[in-house]
């Protein structure tokens, strides 16, 4: 099959990386794949059988959206792409557009938690949608259309394994992340504040909109010179392979690439207590937002304790991950 993926974006982050990932398995399955997007880093990392094409598909502007969803239904007609893969809000409205203008059908994945407002009404009318976890769906609801399935994140092979001491001995917490509130850098900045007669540091990977702010906050709590902004990188997997945890805090997740990643690779994490992750854990999961429950989880680390459990074999691949979506094409396409 032919098949466009339309991303807004191609930095760094967990929706861009899952189009990574899927857009590689798929190529291996066979399948002729067409990325997209405004752009971004992760480009470099596609096989040269995915060709990219650059339109502003981020932007939220009802002219902008329709000269994309025209250039795409162009495409489709003149090359004979057979179907449209949204990967967020912006990108469904695009795809809903242009299967109109073209007959080709279309599908989008809920990667999150959307806000259940207008943002997603396009959602009900795609031909098909995958849900990265049942927390999403159940989420969504009624929002959905009727050919709807979930599909968890996978992750390709490791490409190496967690090399790094626990703790006590390797008191180092590793936080990796867009820099948003959403995320929760702030509850574990302020959990730690209160642990500043133990040893322990803290390297932040992961850029964003309040990197100042919180970087300011780590200077009001007085945690700064144990703390490290190490900003954006591409060397994530080497990072948490000398990390002693990960501290995984978000507010909401649809999934959590991060978490996931750290579960594959044998990484102690403390863990939000999200819908999400509850079917991979077996315990020790920590209230979101919670900043004294924070701190008692990781005080019980810094002694020795185990953090939050998951079973590493729940974890499903990348090449697992393609098939189950192929599948779905396969429907939509076919039907």
């Amino acid at each position: 099959m032919k098949i466009v993926q339309i991303v807004p974006e191609f930095d760094e982050g967990g929706v861009e990386r899952h189009v990574l990932w899927l857009s590689r398995e798929l190529v291996l399955l066979g399948h002729d794949v067409l990325l997209v997007t405004a752009g971004g880093k992760l480009e470099t990392e596609l096989p040269p059988a995915v060709p990219v094409r650059h339109l502003p598909v981020e932007r939220k502007n009802l002219l902008t959206g329709f000269f994309c969803a025209l250039r795409l239904a162009r495409w489709a007609r003149t090359e004979g792409w057979q179907l449209f893969h949204a990967h967020s809000r912006v990108p469904a409205w695009i795809a809903w557009w242009a299967s109109s203008l073209s007959g080709r059908p279309w599908i989008v994945t809920a990667h999150a938690l959307y806000s259940l407002n207008g943002g997603i009404a396009p959602f009900r009318r795609a031909d098909g949608a995958v849900c990265v976890s049942e927390a999403v769906r159940r989420h969504l609801g009624g929002r959905l259309p009727e050919r709807t399935v979930v599909i968890p994140n996978g992750l390709p092979p490791a490409r190496r394994g967690w090399a790094g001491e626990g703790f006590p001995a390797n008191p180092r917490f590793l936080f990796v992340g867009r820099l948003t509130r959403l995320k929760g850098l702030d509850v574990v900045l302020e959990a730690l504040s209160g642990l500043l007669n133990r040893p322990w540091s803290l390297d932040v990977v992961g850029d964003g909109p309040q990197r100042e702010e919180f970087e300011a906050l780590a200077r009001s709590l007085g945690v700064s010179e144990r703390v490290f902004f190490a900003g954006f990188r591409d060397d994530v997997e080497a990072w948490m392979a000398q990390a002693g945890c990960l501290v995984f805090p978000s507010h909401h997740e649809g999934m959590g690439l991060v978490a996931l990643e750290a579960i594959r690779m044998g990484l102690p994490l403390v863990a939000s207590d999200l819908e999400a992750l509850r079917p991979l854990a077996s315990g020790g999961l920590v209230p979101p937002g919670d900043v004294e429950a924070w701190r008692e989880a990781l005080s019980a680390l810094l002694d020795g304790g185990p953090g939050s459990r998951f079973d590493g074999a729940a974890v499903t691949t990348t090449a697992e991950m393609a098939r189950s979506v192929a599948g779905l094409y396969g429907q939509v396409v076919f039907h």
